[in-house]
């Protein structure tokens, strides 16, 4: 007969495995329906919210590929279709003329705050930890991101933890540990950032973004 107390035996680490992953149904599930309701893929919403940090510049379709984790092929794709709905463009890239970027329309950059919004419906589930919790979780979470991006499993991202400008644990205030180099300044766990627009890879000197 089977033991409900088995799970007792059950690493955390597994445990913390099962709750991510439905997280993750909830937000693929979201995703389907927020994007049904613009008359998008998914993958064409992903694409409007990560051009919106990139108004100005654009990105090329490799960028693009690279941060959505998939094919040129597939990116491609779903960038011509977006074309022909006229939410982006296609123009010669401002630093090479033999390159091409993609950018948002004033369409699209309205059809990318929404698809950017998609996860909202997380927050309420957020907000009910506590300020504590919210930090303890939330620097878990940038250090499996960092440690997910070392392995080459997903995108890189343009966090604190691997820019050139951070300097961790650097003060002895519990709760303004780190030093950012580049605005000179003491921040806690809570600042950490996922999505810098001044990120500077400490590993090469570059931005994921260029």
């Amino acid at each position: 007969m089977h033991n409900p107390f088995d799970i007792l035996n059950q690493p955390i680490s597994q445990r913390m495995i099962t709750g991510l992953a439905k997280i993750c149904t909830a937000l693929r599930s979201q995703a389907w329906q927020g994007a049904e309701s613009q008359g998008l893929s998914p993958t064409q919403g992903r694409i409007l919210a990560l051009l919106q940090s990139e108004t100005e510049t654009g990105m090329r379709l490799s960028a693009i590929a690279a941060g959505l984790a998939t094919t040129p092929a597939t990116a491609s794709d779903a960038v011509s279709s977006l074309v022909k709905k006229g939410l982006v463009s296609r123009d010669r890239a401002a630093d090479d003329r033999r390159a091409i970027s993609i950018r948002l329309t004033p369409e699209g950059l309205h059809q990318a705050k929404q698809a950017a919004s998609w996860p909202d419906f997380l927050l309420d589930a957020v907000e009910a930890l506590s300020p504590e919790e919210q930090t303890v979780f939330f620097k878990g979470l940038t250090t499996i991101i960092q440690t997910l991006q070392e392995l080459n499993k997903i995108p890189v991202s343009k966090m604190c933890l691997t820019c050139h400008y951070f300097a961790p644990h650097v003060y002895d205030d519990p709760r303004r540990p780190h030093h950012c180099n580049l605005v000179n300044a003491p921040f806690g766990d809570r600042d950490l950032r996922l999505d810098c627009p001044e990120h500077l890879s400490a590993i090469d000197g570059s931005n994921p973004a260029s």
